[in-house]
């Protein structure tokens, strides 16, 4: 029997246990690092989400917990407009607060370039970014990543927080999209 995901997925580039095992490393240095302090885990909606759920329960510190949603990308768009749209801003002030941001992935930078600057003015005792991954060829616009779960190639993911046209984003791997169906 094949799974539904299985005419999408090309390969899996980062496997369930690595996955896991890379959250809870992460989780542990941030504990370290915030150790005397009470961070705000920022949350970018929706492919933080599951890395958000899985880093907090290793965090041995206390911590807060906020939501953003922001888009970039069209209804069923594969590939980003580059317009970032704030769909849901945090509920809590964050003046001197040490906020973190979770993200998903950054690839272009830009849309996690604009959160950073609309957020710095809103003046954050600290401003830092954990992405679970990190497409650095990609890139277009630095962004200071300050925990990066995994570098990856230039090559469409999903699965584990990030969705194929908003389906299968509870995959427990990160997978990548046949080529044959990426947009020309």
């Amino acid at each position: 029997m094949s799974a539904a995901y299985d005419a999408y997925l090309g390969e899996v580039l980062i496997d369930a246990e690595a996955v896991q095992r890379r959250v809870v490393e992460l989780a542990r240095q941030i504990s370290d690092d915030y150790r005397d302090k009470t961070p705000l885990l920022v949350c970018i909606l929706k492919g933080g989400i599951v890395f958000l759920v899985d880093l907090v329960k290793h965090l041995d510190i206390p911590h807060a917990v906020d939501f953003m949603a922001v888009s970039s990308y069209g209804s069923g768009a594969r590939e980003s407009t580059g317009a970032v749209r704030i769909i849901m801003d945090l509920e809590q002030d964050i003046c001197d607060r040490h906020v973190l941001l979770i993200e998903d992935i950054v690839d272009s930078g830009r849309t996690l370039h604009y959160i950073y600057n609309l957020l710095k003015p809103r003046n954050p005792a600290s401003l830092r970014i954990c992405t679970l991954l990190n497409k650095y060829e990609r890139r277009e616009v630095d962004v200071p990543l300050d925990y990066v779960g995994f570098d990856i190639p230039n090559k469409f993911v999903f699965g584990y927080g990030l969705d194929l046209d908003e389906l299968f984003r509870n995959l427990p791997f990160i997978g990548v999209l046949k080529p044959e169906l990426l947009p020309n």
